[in-house]
């Protein structure tokens, strides 16, 4: 049963001490909902030594184009220099698997002004879309489905907000219904001191990791297999 640390939006001071490894020193895997400094996620991976994966966040730089080969970073087919974080998976837009566990990411937010990682609904929708035949295409393969759909903003009506940057996606109802994760981890929407409690989408667990959350998290099942 793989262990989770999930962070996303707000630094947390005390993972950023030695204090990490008393509270999470046993996960197996890191996620990263966007929105946080590189540098805190590259100390997160030093510190723990564990696969990490992330998806961008609206306040994050524009990290799409690149691409890892011929032993180097290139954009656009030129070698280029990695401006994300170091000892991180991005997966926007892809299906990835680690510790165990299959991964689907979709990051940005609502386009509300001109910065980067912001989509329409409409884009945003098909960005979904092509995440979804990727997993059903792995899910025929191999039997194996999505575990965790890590977005940055929530679904709409699950937890978003009502002002324009912190509204959900719509379209984040079809990618569940689609490829049927058991959860579905986001961050964008800081609490300020109130409770989130987790929400449920069909059976998909919808859990807000702004901050941080430890996370117990089953094994793969057969893709046959009932959530």
């Amino acid at each position: 049963m793989p262990r989770v640390l999930a962070v996303s939006d707000e630094i947390v001071q005390p993972l950023w001490t030695e204090w990490l490894h008393e509270r999470a020193g046993d996960v197996d895997l890191v996620l990263g909902a966007g929105d946080l400094p590189f540098d805190y996620l590259e100390f997160l991976s030093n510190e723990l030594d564990r696969p990490c994966v992330f998806v961008p966040g609206n306040h994050d730089v524009d990290l799409s184009g690149y691409a890892r080969g011929r032993g180097m970073w290139l954009r656009d087919g030129f070698p280029a220099r990695w401006p994300g974080p170091v000892g991180w998976v991005n997966a926007d837009g892809q299906v990835v698997d680690a510790a165990g566990l299959r991964i689907a990411g979709l990051g940005g937010s609502i386009r509300y002004n001109d910065g980067p990682n912001q989509w329409t609904e409409r884009q945003q929708a098909r960005r979904a879309g092509k995440v979804a035949r990727v997993a059903a295409r792995r899910e025929r393969r191999d039997g194996r489905r999505v575990d965790v759909l890590l977005t940055h903003s929530p679904p709409k009506d699950l937890g978003d907000r009502e002002d324009p940057p912190h509204r959900g996606f719509a379209c984040l109802h079809t990618a569940v219904e689609r490829m049927r994760p058991r959860l579905l981890l986001h961050g964008h929407i800081h609490p300020h001191g109130q409770p989130v409690p987790d929400r449920e989408l069909g059976k998909t667990r919808v859990v807000n990791t702004v901050g941080y959350r430890i996370l117990d998290l089953p094994e793969h099942v057969d893709g046959n297999d009932e959530p």
